[in-house]
């Protein structure tokens, strides 16, 4: 693999400092940066208001990277799942989830995840590395233009619940935020997008001081230390106490509202002293709840909660705590898209 800096890697003062120092008009900055920003060119040839010695400047001093989709699955529900290939041969997983009010892209933060929670697929594999901001920028522009061109409708939303933990990626996954809520890149609003944390309380903290303006999920599952300890070993450093302290200030630095993303699980976290431990952890911050259906992984020692069960549940938090709690059904089972599930299956992971 050639060593040439990615040119997606630079900022539009950098590329104006290296037209500059080319003997070049700066204004051919901006132009480069519509190309990769707006356009998602995939090649410096695509650049056709760029003079040929231009072209041949950048393709001497730069790679682009591009991110491809190696493979598609089109669910029984409209989910559609992607394998992205990076430049580096590697893939990774996202997903478009089509809805009657909105189109999510769920993307991913990294190849693989560090954090092996028990009851996730994509915990089992092993992290090669973290992915590259202008990386997590393609993969939203690529499941945008399937959007548009399958369904006939705007993407609308943007979660980061796919492969790997976004707050161990901290800087790329800021710099692709600010790429993709860019009026010279796809011009989404902060609101439509949201962070989803297994709960890393500094790094929760680093958020409220950095005033970030997009959404935060804690990915909870349990509200007992005991529980949580099962289940998702990142608990041991980040106990559950840590978390609330965290999450209070970032709710006082930012004044966004948390979302609680908690899976119920068969006998294990499903009963109502559970909905009471899961009333008391949440309201230390204005929140929502959202109570997920467990998607069954290979090898995996839990199973679905019973529907009935789960309903009271959500009623009990509704009624008696007056929480505002979602039963999020799953999407995309048939395919291994749901949550929990990727895990590139059938593929190479380099």
């Amino acid at each position: 693999m050639n060593s040439l800096t990615n040119i997606k890697s630079l900022t539009k003062t950098e590329l104006k400092e290296f037209f500059v120092s080319h003997n070049e008009k700066p204004f051919r900055a901006n132009q480069v940066y519509e190309w990769l920003w707006k356009k998602n060119a995939i090649s410096f040839d695509e650049m056709s208001n760029l003079p040929t010695q231009t072209r041949n400047l950048l393709a001497q001093n730069f790679n682009l990277h591009k991110v491809q989709i190696a493979e598609t699955q089109i669910s029984s529900d409209k989910t559609i799942k992607n394998a992205f290939q990076l430049f580096d041969g590697k893939i990774t997983e996202g997903v478009l989830i089509p809805s009657k009010t909105r189109m999510t892209a769920c993307i991913s933060s990294q190849v693989g995840c560090s954090l092996s929670c028990s009851f996730c697929a994509t915990g089992k594999l092993e992290r090669l590395r973290n992915i590259e901001p202008d990386e997590i920028f393609d993969q939203v522009a690529l499941i945008k233009k399937q959007a548009e061109e399958i369904y006939k409708t705007p993407l609308t939303n943007i979660v980061y619940m796919g492969m790997g933990e976004p707050l161990l990626n901290y800087s790329n996954v800021l710099r692709s935020i600010e790429l993709i809520t860019s009026s010279e890149g796809l011009g989404m609003s902060p609101k439509r997008i949201t962070v989803s944390t297994a709960g890393i309380a500094k790094m929760i903290k680093k958020l409220g001081d950095d005033q970030v303006k997009f959404n935060l999920a804690l990915s909870l599952h349990a509200a007992t230390d005991e529980q949580r300890n099962k289940i998702m070993p990142i608990n041991e450093t980040n106990s559950l106490d840590a978390l609330g302290e965290a999450l209070q200030y970032f709710f006082e630095k930012t004044g966004t509202r948390i979302t609680f993303e908690y899976i119920i699980f068969k006998d294990f976290n499903d009963s109502l002293q559970d909905a009471r431990n899961l009333a008391k952890f949440c309201k230390q911050v204005p929140c929502k709840i959202n109570i997920i259906e467990y998607n069954p992984i290979d090898d995996a020692q839990f199973s679905k909660a019973d529907s009935q069960k789960t309903e009271e549940f959500a009623k009990f938090l509704e009624e008696k705590c007056k929480l505002i709690v979602n039963i999020r059904r799953s999407r995309g089972k048939d395919i291994d898209a749901a949550c929990g599930q990727l895990a590139n299956k059938n593929k190479a992971v380099h």
